[in-house]
Order: structure tokens, then C-alpha cells, then sequence
């Protein structure tokens, strides 16, 4: 770990010095499984914090452990040894119960596979998740009312069922299901991964858009143009965290940002 626990990371604004506050850190996570009567080490002993407010994303090979990281951080899994603090909350230690709540709370989810309910409407699939936190109706219709408007999906789509959607406005519905509850921290694995080109940038675009607006995401990727999106990249080599590059903000277009990842990514032997 760098520095103190909870503001631990420096940054300069003009000539104002401030400190990026610790959202969620891990102490030599570690996770196995026996597989064939053989031990796989998937994580080992992976010391990390995550700040508020970045768009950190996890890069490596194939089987480097992304996915198994991400859904320890995010609670849906549990490590087999170390730390995983949130706040002030010890989620490692918590039983599946807690996790649920936890997860409801501060968490949420976009992956891959979208996992809307065909047999409910755009709008209920939303509320159907916000309603497990806030049981205050007009509220949610008033939150999911503004995400919808955020995310470019317009009132005729809201009583759509999802496959009278297409796979971009799918995603996007997705993140304002997993955007409905507020959490302190968004979790994506793959998000793009099964859109065509446009499809993929529009989704990115939403996500950076929520991003500068102070929402913290985690995002796993094998791609480049995704990757640029984020601040801060960690790359994930057999389990461990090889080495990480701080991009900055975003910039489009910023060649400068392309040819750092660029470089990075070559010297961790991607």
C-alpha cells in the first residue's frame, strides 16, 4: 500500500495539491481452487486500494485473473486468504448474506451478457432492482427517469420488453439498472464485448460520461480501445498485479494517451 489508508494518493489541480480518497483496498488477497487434484493459484497476494472517483481498468492474458479480481472486490466472490476492506466495512470476512446486502448497497454490475428479464418491461427490469434498496416508488421512477434521459434511451423504449431492443440499447439499460441504487462503485467485465463497433463506443461513452460525473468504476478488458478509457490501468500477470499506468483524465482523440497505453502494455508483455 502507498501512504496512509484511507487519502493516499496525490494529485496536482492547477496549483492546488489534493488527495484521492481510498474507496476499497485488499491486503494479500489471494484466491485458489482445486482443480483435478491439483492447487490453481488464480490471485496471489495481491495488495491494492482503489480510489474514489477513478475509472481503474484490469488488463491482462487470458487466465492472468481479471474476472476472478474483479468479483472478489465486488463481493460475489470470496478470496481463499487476505483482506478486502470497504470503508470501514471488512467484506472478506462477511457470510453470503451480508455480501448480499453489501453488494445492493454499493455495488453495481454490468457485464458481457446483459441478463435483462425478457418477460418484464425496459422500466421494470430498472425498478425491479432499485426496488431491493428503495422502497420509495416515485423515487426510482425519478432516478431511472433521469438515467434513461443520461444514457440516450427515450420514453417509447421504456415500455419495451428487452428483445424488442438492440445489443447497444440493451447495455445501456443495463448500466441504468446498475446505476438505479446509486453505488459508490460500478463494476464492468467485458462490457463491449459482445457489440459491434458503434454499438461498443456508444456504450463507452456512457460509461466516461458517468465517470466525470464522479462515479467510480472498475472495469475488466482485452481491449484497447476500451482500456483507454480509464485512468488508471493495472495489468494482471498470473495473479498478480505486474505493473499499473496512470493515463490521466480522458481526452478523445488524445494521441499522446494512445501511445503511452501503447508503451505500457509493451513493456508488461501484452
Amino acid at each position: 500500500m502507498h501512504g496512509g489508508r484511507y487519502y493516499s494518493r496525490c494529485r496536482k489541480a492547477g496549483n492546488t495539491l489534493f488527495m484521492k480518497k481510498v474507496l476499497l483496498q485488499t491486503e494479500a488477497l489471494s484466491k485458489s481452487f482445486s482443480s483435478g487434484g491439483a492447487m490453481q493459484h488464480v490471485l496471489r497476494n495481491i495488495d491494492l486500494q482503489l480510489y474514489e472517483g477513478d475509472f481503474t481498468v484490469i488488463m491482462g492474458a487470458s487466465g492472468a485473473g481479471k474476472s476472478t479480481l474483479l468479483y472478489a472486490l465486488s463481493g460475489m466472490d470470496t478470496p481463499s486468504l487476505g483482506k478486502i476492506t470497504f470503508g470501514t466495512d471488512v467484506i472478506s470476512d462477511m457470510d453470503s448474506d451480508g455480501l448480499a446486502v453489501f453488494r445492493r448497497r454499493n455495488c453495481g454490475f454490468v457485464f458481457q451478457q446483459i441478463y435483462l428479464i425478457d418477460s418484464m418491461s425496459v422500466m421494470d427490469n430498472v425498478l425491479a432492482a432499485g426496488l431491493l434498496v428503495n422502497r420509495d416508488k416515485k423515487e426510482l421512477i425519478r432516478r431511472a427517469k433521469e438515467l434513461f434521459a443520461a444514457v440516450d434511451i427515450e420514453e417509447e423504449a421504456w415500455r419495451k420488453f428487452p428483445a424488442q431492443l438492440s445489443g447497444g440499447e440493451a447495455q445501456r439499460v443495463g448500466i441504468v439498472r446498475a446505476l438505479i441504487n446509486s453505488p459508490r462503485i460500478l463494476f464492468a467485465d467485458e462490457p463491449t464485448g459482445a457489440l459491434n463497433s458503434q454499438t461498443g463506443l456508444d456504450v463507452l461513452d456512457t460509461l466516461t460520461g458517468f465517470n466525470g460525473r464522479g462515479q467510480s468504476v472498475v472495469m475488466v478488458t482485452h481491449d484497447m480501445r476500451s482500456a483507454r478509457r480509464g485512468n488508471r490501468i493495472l495489468y494482471l500477470k498470473d495473479g498478480t498485479v505486474l505493473g499499473e499506468c496512470d493515463l490521466g483524465p480522458y481526452v478523445h482523440g488524445a494521441r499522446a494517451r494512445h501511445e503511452k497505453l501503447t508503451g505500457f502494455l509493451a513493456e508488461m508483455g501484452w
